[in-house]
């Protein structure tokens, strides 16, 4: 009994020194992260009146410095998750779910990509990095009982840059081939439905399930995958009665989180005047305008990942290339995660071969090669486009092409209007088919290059007057008769030959709207805020299915069946069938935008039934009541859909069963220049400048607006922004 009584209380002393060592492992591991350079800044933040930072300073990086600074007022919280991120800590921060975004880090290398790279970008952005670091660093100093993890700070440039290079390929679908591999799917691919190819096998990854870490693919990192969104208009003068040119950012992000648009205007005596947006971690606008010139981006979908399958030897140490066996990297990452007080070392390996990322399972290893893959260019790109001053100039900054993927919609102040199908295409050789597993053992399937900006397809200054994207392929931009013929592109380079309502939609209303040569303002704010369907594509298809079942033996679903044969296509709230018709075809439009199969539409059509008749007792409540817009304890109504251009893409079942929108129309912006050149614009947001503040007056002070269809001036000329500040304040940093 004795033994057993010490067998007892040495195993409770083990568990307690295991406990407290698990406590302490993880802040005594991290080295103290390398500061800025030293150096000091000075901005000057001038709030409007719905709290917008306008953001001064004498040089650039210091415009950066009260960028950041500005910002985690805001939103320090959503930053601190960025910063996270960058540093493989985000799992520490937010627990075992996100343990795969530090793994993803790890087996992207951003860490080693910065290391390689960032001493080769240019002064001056490397100046502005550190200038926003320093803003980051100078406010958790002010305000240490917000910092919510150890030695998070100081971070520096090369923090900023690895944000850049993990979420970029995020944004054209890196996560769709991680998912297949990891979670035993068969293997799509983002230019088309995958033509043949081996379907992956169980998994073995070390993030599978049965190991303790689920990968999930729908992570903060980039754009929502199920359902990615934005629609961009762009007129020329001469299809305006006032002879102006006009640009409409409309971009569909979530509307909370680290890819959430965060609105801010910059000026410098360097010459960077620019009002836009940004997302958290980042120092410049991604859209908007400066003086001379503006753009706004959608995603696109081109072929920009291959995956290649290794030959192993019998120690799976190696690879054969080229007729020889090629060592196989291998690295140890520790992902430290959090479970309750306790912060738990995680053993992962990351592999590596020459043509990239490694991921194993039953079937082999196979390795991902990318658009962007090792590089850090997007940085330069960014910033020289927010400078440029000219048409010339822009079209310069995008030919370093540094940015892997995204649509780019363009006007400028002397009427030109185009689309540029951005992206670092692979110079992928003949005779091979880029839409399955290619083989891994030669060189000759290895691309080495990208094509040239020229590759590009590019629509500018159509003789429709008018561009626009909806997610869309860009062969369909501006109406017939002024389109890009596809057969001009090589299938080689992955361009998708997608439509989605919206484009269907905008191009019908822009044609309608252009018949008589001239898109008045009110033409246009009405394609904006339409919330229609076409009867064509997968919408009718789907509802066509529907309507095709035999229901008979359900009386409910009959009646629904009815109801929405009498649906008149559109979103507005005030149909009968809107609420149920909003239900339904968000299943068909994230099947069809993902290219997959379609669900069963018996089995869709009885959970809405079901969720509508349970929680507001009948199956025709208005559409208002169901869909929502709510922050604290702010409760509106909102119409649209998640394919409508009034977009309501996606929505959280709230506890009383109505549907919170989460991702949509987010940060959107009328930008127009008049015949004199001068700029003006407009804007909006969904809740306001302060999301993650809920005591700010800026938490909900533009939901009102928002779901009004109403827009709020920008004040960019800074003589007009002092009639409507509200505040004003000097940040400065000397070390």
């Amino acid at each position: 009994m004795k033994s057993l009584k010490r067998l007892g209380i040495g195993l409770i002393i083990l568990v307690a020194l295991i406990a407290i060592g698990l406590m302490v492992w993880e802040p005594l591991s991290i080295d103290d992260p390398a500061p800025p350079p030293e150096g000091s800044y000075e901005a000057r933040i001038v709030r409007d009146e719905f709290g917008v930072p306008h953001i001064f300073g004498k040089t650039d990086a210091d415009v950066a410095y009260g960028v950041a600074y500005a910002h985690s007022e805001d939103d320090f919280s959503t930053l601190q998750e960025v910063t996270a991120m960058t540093r493989g800590r985000m799992a520490t921060l937010n627990g075992s779910e996100s343990a795969p975004i530090d793994y993803i880090a790890a087996l992207l290398d951003v860490r080693g990509t910065v290391t390689r790279k960032y001493d080769g970008l240019p002064a001056d952005v490397r100046a502005l990095l550190d200038g926003y670091a320093s803003g980051l660093n100078a406010y958790a100093v002010d305000h240490p009982e917000e910092v919510k993890l150890d030695k998070l700070f100081p971070v520096n440039g090369q923090d900023i840059a690895a944000g850049f290079v993990l979420r970029s390929p995020f944004f054209f679908g890196i996560n769709n081939p991680i998912e297949a591999l990891v979670q035993n799917k068969e293997l799509p691919r983002e230019g088309g439905p995958r033509l043949s190819g081996e379907p992956a096998k169980k998994s073995i990854h070390p993030l599978s399930p049965d190991k303790m870490i689920e990968y999930k693919a729908t992570t903060p990192v980039g754009p929502d995958p199920d359902e990615n969104g934005s629609n961009a208009f762009a007129i020329s003068p001469d299809h305006s009665p006032e002879g102006k040119t006009r640009l409409i950012s409309n971009s569909h992000q979530p509307l909370r989180g680290n890819v959430a648009w965060y609105e801010l205007v910059v000026h410098s005596d360097e010459g960077w005047d620019f009002a836009g947006a940004n997302f958290p971690g980042s120092p410049f606008p991604f859209l908007g305008h400066n003086k001379y010139l503006g753009w706004t981006n959608t995603v696109n979908r081109p072929d920009l990942v291959d995956i290649y399958k290794l030959t192993l030897n019998d120690k799976k140490d190696a690879y054969r290339f080229d007729g020889k066996w090629k060592r196989l990297e291998k690295k140890r990452v520790w992902l430290k995660i959090k479970f309750g007080p306790f912060v738990i070392p995680y053993p992962q390996i990351a592999y590596r071969s020459i043509h990239g990322p490694v991921i194993m399972n039953d079937s082999g290893a196979y390795a991902l090669r990318y658009a962007g893959i090792d590089e850090l260019d997007m940085l330069t790109q960014y910033y020289r486009i927010n400078k440029a001053k000219n048409f010339n100039e822009w079209q310069a900054a995008m030919a370093g092409q540094g940015v892997p993927a995204t649509n780019f919609i363009y006007a400028d102040a002397q009427g030109n209007i185009g689309l540029y199908y951005n992206a670092m295409f692979p110079d992928r050789p003949e005779g091979y088919d880029w839409r399955t597993v290619l083989p891994g053992d030669s060189s000759k399937s290895l691309w080495q290059k990208i094509l040239p900006f020229t590759r590009v397809p590019a629509l500018v200054n159509p003789a429709s007057g008018y561009v626009m994207n909806a997610n869309n392929t860009p062969y369909i931009a501006a109406g017939p008769g002024d389109e890009l013929n596809p057969d001009n592109f090589s299938p080689l380079l992955g361009v998708e030959d997608d439509q989605t309502n919206r484009s269907r939609r905008a191009i019908i209303l822009l044609e309608k709207a252009n018949d008589d040569g001239m898109i008045t303002d009110a033409e246009l704010w009405t394609i904006k805020y339409d919330t229609g369907y076409e009867k064509a594509g997968y919408a009718k298809d789907w509802l066509d299915r529907i309507a095709a079942l035999d229901l008979k033996g359900s009386a409910k679903l009959l009646k629904a069946q009815q109801l929405l044969g009498q649906w008149d296509w559109n979103l507005d709230g005030k149909g009968a069938a809107d609420a149920l018709a909003l239900m339904v075809l968000r299943p068909a439009n994230k099947s069809h935008y993902n290219r997959g199969k379609m669900p069963d539409p018996r089995q869709i059509l009885e959970e809405t039934v079901d969720h509508l008749k349970q929680y507001f007792g009948k199956i025709d409540p208005p559409m208002m009541d169901v869909l929502r817009m709510r922050q604290g304890t702010v409760d509106l109504p909102v119409d649209g859909g998640n394919d409508t251009i009034r977009a309501s893409t996606l929505w959280d079942v709230e506890d009383d069963g109505r549907l919170s929108v989460r991702h949509g129309d987010s940060f959107i912006m009328f930008i127009e220049w008049t015949k004199d050149g001068k700029v003006h614009s407009r804007s909006i947001q969904p809740f306001g400048a302060a999301t993650t503040r809920p005591d700010s007056p800026h938490y909900t002070d533009q939901m009102q607006l928002f779901v009004d269809k109403k827009l709020k001036p920008v004040w960019f000329d800074p003589k007009d922004l002092e009639k409507h500040k509200t505040s004003d304040k000097v940040v400065r940093s000397k070390r």
